[in-house]
This record gives structure tokens, C-alpha cells and sequence, in this order.
């Protein structure tokens, strides 16, 4: 089963190093990592900063702009008043039909701040729990959402093929 996972660190170095466990789990066959991003926000910045890596450079554009839509709409678009809800909602549609709901946008949203960071992960035929006991110690909270056969093809035709 597809699914879009955030896994929320409350450091800001603990995400890139559950990417490199994340790594070692995936040679293992835990997991089959379709993409993922790093997002780390450090203590003082007024933003955080995103690290997408993916091994196929051809499929590096789609995965970027996946990863440019939600992490931008989710940190870059103005943090006050009514302009919050409308970013919320332009994110929700341009995601729309990809299992990504509004409340777990709003939930990634509040709760990675500064000081924190998060593993943003599109992953295929993983064990999430085995995967979550691995990141043990790194102080981690899971958001996720298994996605239906027909989210996970738009997500993968709008941006992973």
C-alpha cells in the first residue's frame, strides 16, 4: 500500500538522520521509498529550509514540484489572519485527489515549528510500525494516511512518472 507519511522530530538535526535510517530500512526491504524531503527548521530561523533528494534525476522535477507545492504552501505563504485559511485551501486543491487532506495539512502545519523537523515520505509496501521503532529515540511523531489505489495513480501521474 502507497502511502504519505510525515514523520515530526522535535530537533531540528533528528529528521536527516532518520532519512539515513530510513536509507539503511529500505536496503533492508522494510520500505520502498518512492520520494522523500527533509524539512528542518532551525532554532532562530524565520523559515525552515527543504532538502528533496531523489536517485532518478528524470523524476526529480515531478517529486520537486510535489514537494515545492506542500512544503511551500504549508511554511512560505503569509502566517496571519484569513490569509492562513486561504493558503490551507489552495494547498488542499492543488492536492486534491491524492489522499492529502485539509486536516493533516493543518496538522503538519502547527506542529512542525522552529526548532523542529520533519521526514516528508511517499513510501510503497513499508511497515510503518518496524519503520517508527527504528527512529526511536529521536523523539518522532508519525502523521499518516494510506492512500487508495486510484489517490495513489494521481499522485504518482501529476508527479512521480
Amino acid at each position: 500500500m502507497t502511502t504519505f507519511t510525515v514523520w515530526k522530530f522535535d530537533e531540528p538535526d533528528h529528521a536527516e538522520r532518520a532519512a539515513s535510517i530510513l536509507e539503511h530500512a529500505a536496503g533492508e526491504g522494510l520500505v520502498t521509498i518512492i520520494d522523500r524531503a527533509v524539512v528542518v527548521w532551525p532554532k532562530g530561523a524565520s523559515k525552515p529550509e527543504t532538502h528533496h533528494e531523489h536517485e532518478s534525476t528524470w523524476r526529480h522535477t515531478g517529486w520537486g514540484a510535489f514537494w515545492g507545492i506542500v512544503v511551500g504552501g504549508l511554511f512560505f505563504v503569509p502566517v496571519v489572519g484569513g490569509a492562513v485559511g486561504a493558503g490551507i485551501g489552495a494547498l488542499v486543491k492543488a492536492t486534491e485527489g491524492t489522499g492529502i487532506n485539509r486536516d493533516q495539512l493543518e496538522r503538519i502545519r502547527t506542529e512542525v515549528t522552529e526548532g523542529t523537523s520533519a521526514l516528508f515520505l511517499v513510501t510503497d509496501h513499508g511497515d510503518l510500525d518496524r519503520l517508527g521503532e527504528r527512529f526511536r529515540g529521536l523523539h518522532q511523531k508519525l502523521i499518516a494516511t494510506n492512500l487508495t489505489e486510484q489517490e495513489r495513480e494521481i499522485l504518482l501521474e501529476t508527479f512521480g512518472r
